[in-house]
């Protein structure tokens, strides 16, 4: 193994200082909270014959003693959505499991989780990023009963794990393994899926067609296939060492995946209090496992949600990092994945040719993610995450995972690495600060300077488009999609007549306060915008025929309006329809009004701007 690559030294020290104050305070609550025995001794009696009501015979003598470990359940699980279906008989796995082992398991407490999938393009997509907000605070009214010891965290996708570790490290004195469900196998490639998708934009096929053509692509329980935030979030607690090693990508309802739920329940077991080898959360995410899901994110062309969930999650462990920080180590994190969206490949061919052991492995030995933190591995490290999970005679071993890459096309090392720099950069100017993900941008659309086109609604755009107005080189300014506007929603809807307009020969991007998606593509989009335009930020300032430069290799992001002309423009109020009513969007006002700026994590819950 190489010694720490002196860029990634560097920014980390910066995050230290800057967090000094703030984690020594979080660690200070964290020990605060540290008890003798079992949690439930500080309950009176009334309290703890509440807690265990429900319980059999035997599980109240043992929650009634003081020796036991009692561990949570906190799960994610409905039937409607594919990835959280998996966990329908994950509690009863798991309480039998922690049973054999010496414990009590109870399930604390369910999460909502609701599916941007499902949602995309409709009004309820504008509660989405405040439902990783609602996670975190169900997440601690379920262990607010102060019963546990211990925890396992069930959830997948999009804001559910975001949620679930902010609501975890809020009880930093207990130990904690997440839980994943694992993606479904393989469906209809994602060229096809592609393809198809583009045909229906331009009207040149049906609904039945494209309902079926994505009925094969998302066709069985399971995480969806292609790289977006679901499956970016099972990388990235993996490499911040809260899964077992290897067990992020292993399919549901296989018996590999139920022999890990049972090994996660007995593990998390090992690392209360009552142990020797207590473990809690909160001293295992700090600073370097922050940066380790930084470079995770970085070296495999991930979410660019996690430029708003990662400082979020920080920010609870008493951490700070910023836009900056992501900038400054993907100039040194090469990219050594191509999977869908940046690539034809999907996770289970990641899998296949290696998965988490192979690219962790990488870069440990190029001194690229920090070895010595705290994980959920029986040797603590995170050298032991490039082993990967087996069955042998039926039981859970782990095994060296290849040496090397089994697939080039899909997995590299850092030694030939599909780009030198990571896929995601900061941009700057007079549009204030955003991000862009440029992994699946190829070089030649990197750089777009054409008129700008002015939306307040997504749905202006497609029908634009549809009705043939757009048929030019232009940057669309899409406005009003931050958190304090409308809950800033995904725009992936403007993917498909964005990707036909740039097959068509045309210049074009996309410029926006809200969010694109987890599977941000080959149109270069300039996001996340900062400061949002419902807080007086210079997109309300653009107009129609505008000139806009967008440049991803220079992180030039400005409108090419004489400075004091554009200083002296009154912000264009939304001209969008009502975005606070229906579909529940009513119950989240005190969200919208609450969340700090995109670069701040977006976030109700923790707002120090």
């Amino acid at each position: 193994m190489s010694s720490l690559n002196t860029e990634l030294q560097r920014v980390t020290e910066r995050i230290i200082e800057r967090s000094r104050d703030t984690r020594q305070q979080y660690m200070q609550r964290v020990d605060e909270a540290l008890t003798k025995g079992p949690h439930r001794g500080q309950l009176a009696c009334g309290n703890l014959a509440h807690g265990f009501a429900a319980c059999s015979a035997e599980e109240k003598k043992d929650l009634a003693g003081d020796v036991k470990a009692n561990i949570a359940i906190v799960s994610s699980y409905n039937d409607m959505l594919s990835a959280h279906q998996p966990f329908e008989h994950a509690p009863q796995m798991i309480k039998q499991a922690v049973s054999e082992a010496g414990g009590v398991a109870q399930f604390a407490g369910g999460v909502p989780a609701m599916c941007d999938g499902v949602t995309q393009g409709q009004p309820g997509m504008e509660l989405s990023l405040f439902s990783r907000d609602v996670i975190a605070q169900a997440t601690a009214v379920a262990l607010s009963h102060n019963m546990f010891d211990g925890a396992l965290y069930l959830g997948v996708c999009d804001k559910i794990v975001p949620g679930l570790l902010i609501g975890a490290l809020t009880f930093g004195h207990l130990p904690a393994v997440f839980v994943p469900a694992g993606p479904m196998t393989t469906g209809m490639s994602n060229k096809e899926k592609v393809r198809i998708r583009q045909l229906y934009a331009e009207g040149k096929i049906g609904r039945d067609e494209l309902l079926e053509a994505e009925s094969a692509s998302y066709h069985s329980p399971g995480t969806c296939t292609f790289y977006g935030t679901a499956n970016s979030n099972q990388m990235m607690v993996e490499i911040m060492g809260l899964h077992l090693p290897g067990s992020s990508f292993i399919n549901p309802y296989t018996p590999l995946r139920d022999e890990l739920t049972k090994a996660a329940a007995k593990q998390v077991l090992k690392f209360t209090a009552q142990g020797e080898d207590f473990r809690p959360i909160g001293h295992a995410i700090n600073e370097k496992a922050i940066v380790n899901a930084i470079v995770g994110l970085l070296a495999t062309g991930g979410s660019t949600n996690h430029t708003i969930h990662l400082i979020a999650i920080a920010r609870a462990a008493g951490v700070k990092i910023n836009w900056d920080d992501f900038d400054e180590l993907s100039k040194v994190v090469p990219l050594l994945t191509r999977i869908y969206p940046n690539g034809q490949a999907d996770i289970n061919h990641f899998q296949a040719a290696g998965g988490m052991g192979v690219l962790i492995d990488k870069l440990l030995q190029a001194g690229l993610l920090h070895a010595d933190i705290l994980t959920v591995a029986d040797d603590r490290g995170m050298t032991s995450y490039n082993r990967e999970p087996a069955l042998r005679d039926g039981e859970l071993v782990w095994q060296d995972c290849p040496t090397e890459s089994l697939d080039a096309d899909v997995l590299r090392g850092c030694d030939e690495p599909f780009s030198a720099s990571g896929g995601l950069h900061v941009l700057d100017g007079n549009l204030g600060r955003g991000v862009i993900k440029v992994s699946a941008v190829a070089e030649e659309h990197r750089i777009v300077e054409a008129p700008a086109i002015v939306f307040d609604d997504q749905n202006d755009l497609v029908a634009a488009f549809k009705a043939g107005k757009l048929e030019q080189d232009f940057v669309a300014v899409v406005r009003y999609q931050g958190p304090k506007a409308n809950g800033m929603p995904e725009l992936h809807k403007l993917t498909p007549p964005l990707g036909v307009l740039q097959d068509r020969g045309f210049k074009v991007a996309l410029v926006t306060d809200g969010r694109m998606s987890g599977a941000s593509g080959k149109v270069p989009a300039a996001i996340h915008l900062s400061p949002e335009c419902a807080s007086g930020g210079p997109l309300a300032r653009v107009k129609t025929g505008d000139l806009v430069r967008l440049n991803a290799n220079t992180g030039e992001l400005k409108v090419l309006v004489d400075e004091a002309e554009f200083g002296s423009r009154i912000p264009l109020a939304s001209t969008a329809g009502d975005h606070h009513h229906g579909m529940g969007r009513e119950l989240f006002g005190v969200f919208r009004s609450a969340a700090s700026s995109s670069e701040n994590g977006a976030c109700s819950l923790f707002n120090d701007e």
